[in-house]
């Protein structure tokens, strides 16, 4: 299947389940300047499961190609929704390696907005993580520094689902050039990855926020403390 005929095949799908009347709240309510569709979560992955299900790639390159035309040729939103679940299909696993980072960057940086960057950082960039670990540890410090803001939330919360398994020295050193920012996607990240870490030791956290209680945002340490560590912090 070529790149164009499966942008055809997913607006189809997408089109078919789709509910005009609901597209301008959804737009009003993403702050979008791309338009909706008005397809919801749960009929839009149904019907992408059906177009996608037979997919296979000879190499990482034309998954990449696949992905990047959904994306960059996307007129409504859900058609970028369409391209992030791609990257997550079963065929495309022997391809989640620190080569896809590009894209996945690509796709972050030109997103620039919550609904993308978040399913791709807490996700996919999780998954490169677990796959080739020093050289995806090297790229997610430098990501922590960067200028682009989205590059940072995203190595922040690039090991959201690992639980036992994160890395609290990456987790803290990513957290480290953005801890005194002004920006409520940073302050709300810090937060989220501390709560979302609290789940697996909330004393490791309420050990963090303590220390570090004149450097972290009100923002941050509320979010960080939902899980039972401000009653350990106050012990």
């Amino acid at each position: 299947m070529t790149a164009k005929s499966l942008r055809h095949r997913v607006r189809q799908a997408l089109e078919a389940v789709a509910e005009p009347v609901r597209a301008p709240a959804m737009q009003a309510y993403m702050k979008s300047a791309m338009p909706y569709l008005g397809v919801s979560s749960v009929p839009r992955r149904t019907a992408l499961k059906t177009v996608f299900g037979g997919l296979d790639w000879a190499d990482s390159a034309a998954w990449q190609n696949d992905v990047l035309a959904l994306w960059r040729d996307a007129e409504f939103r859900e058609e970028r929704y369409a391209a992030i679940e791609l990257c997550a299909v079963k065929a495309a696993r022997p391809f989640q390696r620190i080569d896809a980072l590009p894209m996945y960057e690509e796709m972050i940086v030109s997103g620039a907005w919550w609904d993308y960057v978040d399913e791709i950082a807490g996700h996919r960039l999780w998954v490169l993580l677990q796959n080739d670990r020093a050289a995806m540890t090297k790229r997610m410090l430098d990501w922590s520094t960067d200028d682009d803001m989205w590059k940072r939330r995203s190595s922040i919360i690039c090991q959201l689902p690992a639980k036992g398994a994160t890395e609290l020295d990456l987790l803290y050193r990513c957290i480290e050039p953005s801890i005194g920012s002004t920006e409520f996607f940073l302050r709300k990240a810090i937060g989220w990855a501390l709560r979302q870490y609290a789940w697996t030791d909330p004393d490791e956290v309420a050990r963090y926020v303590a220390a570090n209680e004149g450097r972290l945002s009100g923002l941050s340490k509320r979010e960080a403390l939902k899980n039972g560590g401000k009653r350990r912090i106050a012990k």
